[in-house]
């Protein structure tokens, strides 16, 4: 076995940097220790580091049907921890009026390496992204100035705003820059893939196998979108047309994707390239959630991808239709696919519900 480690090594690099993350945090909130990651790039820096009081109101505002319109539907009702905060197995998340959502939910974590957050990069920052379910009539249906009001008003928040931030007055910026700063926390490090990248652990023959595959360029050449080999987000965090649809011009997409924010021909049918980590306790797939199984996944990237208007590029296969695997090559790339559960993340009590 200690061939698949070397081996894997050699992949990967045998010096890595260990990168532990620091922040200054103004006022008297006690900064947020992050762990200590490898194989990850560095951190960007933010305006509005996590601190152990800030994280925490939060993790409380995360949890709390405050923010919702009838007080029943909170930002975990769709981003629900077993499931690596997505709604998974459901398409389409139901919003507080019982009306499904035109997109599939996507899972939280590592989000403070992401430029922009959601399918369509709507938000340009966490602080920015929590605007936008709360005040979106499919989803939880509340203005922001109720909703200010209400978290003013509670005994149980105004000490916490207090500890996190000061004696401030409560907006709904500080009520962002909250739980923005819990979503920063939200790291997933502690996979069977990030154990083997540490020594603690070992691939299977299977498992080495299919990660060779997916980074193996005449192969599953997944690596251009979703990285494994050069660092352990799993994801570019870019935006790319996949050649899900058989579009023959602009007026072919349904969705616009990223150029339905931008307004860009050239970023026509471009989805958020979602990572590979917890990709195994995530489905449905897709923006639309069109792939119910990983397998169906790889069918399409193996013989389903339409080569159609504005396809990236990095797509090399578009022309035949996809990469061409094989049962079994394609039975090894998800059994690698299973080694990024990162089953701790999936249960750890600091990022579960506070008032359970």
């Amino acid at each position: 076995m200690e061939i698949f480690r070397t081996s894997i090594l050699i992949v990967l690099g045998a010096v890595v940097a260990v990168l532990t993350l620091r922040f200054e945090v103004t006022g008297d909130a006690t900064p947020y220790q992050l762990p200590k990651l490898l194989h990850f790039p560095p951190m960007p820096t933010t305006h509005n580091p996590p601190t152990i009081e800030g994280a925490e109101l939060g993790r409380f505002l995360f949890y709390d049907t405050i923010l919702s319109a009838d007080y029943s539907f909170s930002c975990s009702s769709c981003h629900r921890q077993e499931v690596a905060f997505s709604d998974s197995p459901k398409r389409f998340s139901m919003g507080i009026n019982g009306e499904a959502m035109e997109r599939n939910t996507m899972p939280l974590f590592n989000l403070a390496w992401y430029p922009a957050l959601f399918w369509d990069g709507a938000a340009a920052s966490l602080e920015e992204q929590v605007f936008h379910p709360v005040r979106a009539h499919d989803e939880m249906n509340l203005d922001w100035a109720t909703a200010t009001e209400r978290i003013a008003s509670s005994e149980l928040y105004s000490p916490m705003f207090e500890a996190a931030f000061g004696h401030v007055k409560i907006d709904s910026v500080l009520i962002g820059k909250a739980i923005a700063q819990f979503e920063r926390t939200l790291i997933s490090n502690n996979s069977k893939y990030d154990q083997m990248q540490r020594g603690e652990t070992y691939l299977t023959p299977e498992e080495f196998e299919g990660f060779v595959l997916i980074n193996d360029q005449t192969k599953g050449d997944c690596l251009h979108c979703h990285s494994t080999d050069a660092d352990a987000l799993g994801t570019t965090a870019k935006f790319s047309n996949n050649g899900l649809d058989a579009a023959r011009g602009p007026e072919d997409y349904l969705d616009l994707g990223l150029a339905g924010v931008t307004g860009r021909l050239s970023e026509m049918g471009k989805f958020k390239i979602p990572s590979l980590r917890n990709v195994a306790v995530t489905a449905p797939y897709m923006h639309d959630g069109r792939f119910n199984t990983l397998r169906e996944v790889l069918d399409f990237y193996s013989e389903g991808v339409n080569q159609g208007y504005n396809v990236d590029s990095k797509m090399e296969f578009a022309h035949q239709g996809g990469v061409r695997l094989t049962p079994d090559e394609k039975d090894k790339i998800i059994a690698f696919l299973h080694t990024m559960t990162d089953s701790i993340f999936l249960t750890n009590p600091e990022f579960g519900n506070p008032f359970e």
